[in-house]
């Protein structure tokens, strides 16, 4: 499965929280963890200073506590956390599909997996699950809510039936 990733796994950019304004990248590679960061400051002192750049590969990066900790600074814990899955050989391949091809694969799912897998993955959550019961409510309205109801519960129903209408009433 690792051969489905491309040569960047992953890549994010953040300016440096305050005092700082240096403007950090943390890019992750199929072998490597690079952290690139720009100075940016008008002091006469940071004018001569060049952008920094740190490459290890993942193994080395497991064992870089000062470099995770200056990660989770600029970028946060979530994402060190992701980038250490990552460098561990544990991807997340739903996480990385497109709406649509998510949306294709899932229409070949039972309804109560639907729901399962709604409490599974937030990112189902948010994207998907509107569009979803949108869909199933233009086709079956009176099934679909009933169905809805049984497995998923009426506040999470009426949550998403509410991000549908708002979505609807947006277009």
């Amino acid at each position: 499965m690792a051969s489905l990733l491309g040569e960047e796994v992953f890549e994010t950019r953040r300016q440096a929280p305050a005092p700082s304004k240096d403007f950090c990248q943390l890019l992750v590679t199929r072998r490597e963890v690079i952290f690139r960061w720009w100075k940016i400051s008008l002091r006469n002192t940071f004018r001569e200073s060049r952008p920094g750049e740190i490459k290890e590969s993942w193994e080395d990066f497991l064992d870089d506590s000062s470099l995770h900790i200056q990660i989770a600074i600029v970028f946060g814990a979530k994402v060190l956390e992701h980038v250490l899955n990552l460098c561990q050989g544990n991807y997340d391949f739903l996480e990385r599909l497109p709406v649509p091809l998510l949306l294709y694969i899932i229409s070949f799912l039972e309804l109560e997996d639907i729901a399962r897998l709604s409490q599974v993955s937030r990112r189902f959550e948010m994207a998907v699950w509107p569009k979803l019961c949108g869909r199933l409510l233009t086709i079956q309205e009176d099934m679909a809510v009933l169905l809805l109801f049984l497995w998923c519960g009426y506040e999470d129903i009426i949550d998403a039936l509410t991000r549908v209408s708002s979505s609807e009433h947006k277009k």
